[in-house]
């Protein structure tokens, strides 16, 4: 590293920071250089909220569960090998802050984002990459929120489409949601398809019959959009 990247460094960090950041992160090795690692985590923790910190969510190469959570994201074992590239980082977002830190940083750093709510990917398109990338996990984000009377719910992108047929069900006998038979595909992913199910001809694709949707880039902390209105 030249003397002109060591004095970024003490920019970015203080020397309590730096020792506080390799307690919280271990350091992730995705960047040639330590400007680029710590700017990273600097970045993370200054978009999540104080009463929800982001390092209470990250596994990095560094950590003794992330092999084990890295493995059980992966469906196809042919990508499974020494090979294949290895992420820097997975985010196990518990709180929308995660969410927009992780888009908002991976965006600045040049790092690919990689998306998944249920994990039912057979071609490693959401965990492998020729490019440095992270994953963001929605697995923890499963709420769903059924009203008869108004004939909706709220399902979190993290629900699987069984949960929300169960959650249906738990109301009435008589109402269903048109979606597919694997009750293992995750909403977000599944949604976000358009997606097909057995009662496709009388009440259309899911997406045709989603009404409303939060969402979360990397300008706004949210934003409500309502097809209702369109």
């Amino acid at each position: 590293m030249s003397l002109e990247q060591d004095d970024q460094v003490i920019r970015l960090l203080d020397n309590k920071s730096i020792k506080k950041h390799k307690k919280d992160y271990n350091f992730i090795h995705f960047a040639s250089d330590s400007v680029h690692e710590l700017a990273f985590l600097q970045c993370l923790s200054g978009h999540s909220r104080p009463s929800h910190p982001i390092s209470a969510v990250l596994y990095t190469p560094d950590n003794s569960s992330y092999s084990s959570v890295l493995e059980s994201y992966i469906r196809n074992l042919r990508f499974n090998t020494p090979a294949t590239p290895k992420l820097c980082l997975i985010i196990t977002a518990t709180h929308e802050s995660h969410k927009q830190a992780a888009v908002i940083c991976s965006k600045k750093h040049g790092l690919e984002i990689k998306i998944q709510s249920g994990d039912h990917d057979y071609e490693g398109m959401s965990y492998v990459s020729d490019a440095p990338f992270v994953i963001l996990d929605m697995f923890n984000l499963r709420s769903i929120s059924v009203d008869i009377e108004d004939e909706s719910a709220w399902v979190q992108a993290g629900a699987t489409i069984g949960e929300i047929y169960y959650r249906i069900a738990e109301k009435s006998k008589t109402h269903v949601f048109p979606s597919g038979t694997c009750v293992t595909v995750g909403a977000g992913g599944h949604f976000s398809g358009g997606r097909y199910g057995n009662i496709m001809r009388k009440y259309g694709l899911s997406v045709d019959n989603i009404l409303d949707a939060q969402l979360v880039d990397n300008i706004f902390f949210f934003f409500d959009i309502n097809w209702g209105w369109i």
